[in-house]
């Protein structure tokens, strides 16, 4: 990969369908004030992805977060940091797809299970040819949002009322710890890329230039939208499943949710697509370490396409998606269990950072960061502990042999 196709995967993990969905939801929970939880989060995203990605650039391999917890703290903490990624998404993968399929309802009416299954199958697809294609394709998408929302904004400008800004905490101010909590899955991402650092062609320098760019590009989007959704839709964009279908519609009319629900299906594409490249990388490394079966090993050296790995994560997320319209859950559970596996993630990935890069300044204070996030995060946190549990189960009836 180059320094484009670097730039375009970052943006695409971490801006995602964070940008089609939570607008509403955050506003949902703390009307205005959600932007201080925006605002928050758009600072807060810098030292992560710059953490992460002196990380990846010192030590690039497959394996990640995992790589790096193995070297700081030893094979028992690769482990669960490993499980907790790649069973991570399933579930968030799963929930991205039912936010696509809620824009194809508004815009149609129906089709809302058959658009999942379409877009896990085409990412799924994508990346059964390899990294270098899923990177190019990556890269055309990303361009072709980052237009699609520059524009959705700015000819909603001029329906802006700024009485929506008022009351600006109509839950309280307590509201925005509960809201932050809900937007982390909208910077899950930073650590995504990490497991494909061995594919850039030089990533000692281009990893630091291409996160550098994506945390730019996706704090100005992020906070556009969301103040543009406040700002335009006021009380009723709480309600709404498809926030930049209403704003295209209130600008242009109501034939411009179908634009929307365009945007939403490649936006969506594009969040899964990268995380199927980078969780297949993670899980042949991990099969080639003991920490998974040893089948699904295959593919883990560099320019390698990890198939079984990736076999195994789409049969996965058609297992969480059937689960959740069976059950009639809606994508919001979803969110919050792979937050918290995340956020475990985030944590363990940024404690092996402060060690590693021997206490750089960047490193303790996206340290101190996730400790916020973990406490945000609360009881979601139990999955995680369920997960890890179950690594260390594994590695104990395996009887695999580990350093610490």
């Amino acid at each position: 990969m180059n320094l484009l196709n670097g730039t375009a995967l970052y943006v695409g993990a971490v801006l995602g369908t964070g940008v089609i969905a939570l607008p509403a939801l955050a506003a949902d929970l703390s009307g205005p004030a959600s932007l201080v939880a925006w605002v928050l989060l758009v600072v807060a995203s810098a030292p992560l992805a710059a953490t992460f990605a002196a990380l990846g650039a010192r030590y690039p391999d497959a394996g990640g977060v995992s790589t790096y917890a193995r070297l700081a703290f030893g094979d028992r903490a690769a482990i669960v940091v490993g499980w907790c990624f790649f069973f991570a998404v399933p579930p968030g993968a799963a929930a991205a797809a039912l936010f696509a399929g809620a824009y194809v309802e508004a815009a149609t009416g129906g089709g809302k299970a058959l658009t999942a299954v379409l877009m896990i199958a085409a990412a799924g697809a994508a990346n059964a040819f390899g990294i270098r294609v899923s990177g190019r394709v990556q890269f055309g998408l990303s361009a072709l949002l980052v237009a699609f929302i520059l524009i959705a904004v700015v000819l909603a400008v001029p329906h802006l009322d700024t009485g929506n800004f008022t009351p600006f905490a109509p839950h309280g101010w307590g509201a925005i710890g509960p809201t932050a909590a809900l937007l982390v899955w909208s910077f899950v991402g930073w650590e995504a890329i990490t497991h494909l650092t061995a594919e850039f062609r030089r990533p000692a320098r281009d990893l630091p230039r291409a996160t550098a760019a994506a945390v730019v590009v996706v704090g100005v989007l992020y906070l556009a939208v969301a103040v543009a959704v406040i700002g335009v839709l006021g009380p009723a964009a709480g309600e709404s499943a498809a926030p930049l279908g209403e704003l295209l519609a209130t600008a242009l009319g109501g034939d411009a949710r179908m634009l929307a629900t365009v945007a939403a299906l490649l936006l969506t594409f594009g969040t899964i697509n990268t995380y199927f490249a980078g969780a297949a990388k993670l899980g042949s490394a991990l099969g080639r370490d003991g920490a998974l079966p040893t089948w699904l090993g295959r593919g883990s050296s560099a320019g390698a396409v990890p198939r079984r790995s990736l076999g195994v994560l789409v049969v996965g997320v058609f297992v969480a998606l059937a689960g959740a319209l069976v059950v009639g859950i809606g994508p919001g559970p979803l969110v919050l269990v792979t937050t918290g596996l995340f956020v475990t993630v985030y944590a363990v990935g940024v404690a092996a950072a402060v060690k590693l890069l021997r206490g750089r300044p960047v490193a303790v204070a996206a340290l101190g960061i996730v400790g916020a996030l973990t406490v945000l995060t609360g009881r979601y946190l139990v999955w995680a502990a369920f997960v890890a549990v179950g690594a260390l189960l594994y590695l104990r009836f395996r009887r695999i042999p580990v350093t610490r």
